[in-house]
């Protein structure tokens, strides 16, 4: 599976941050 960053929007402040393809791997390598 091949990740990319992405940009989201926190829910609470609103404010944009980058997910990025490491963190995704990470938490897909956990199940969560």
């Amino acid at each position: 599976m091949s990740f990319t960053d992405k940009t989201l929007t926190c829910k609470d402040c609103g404010q944009q941050f980058i997910w990025t393809s490491g963190e995704q791997e990470f938490y897909q390598s956990r199940g969560l």
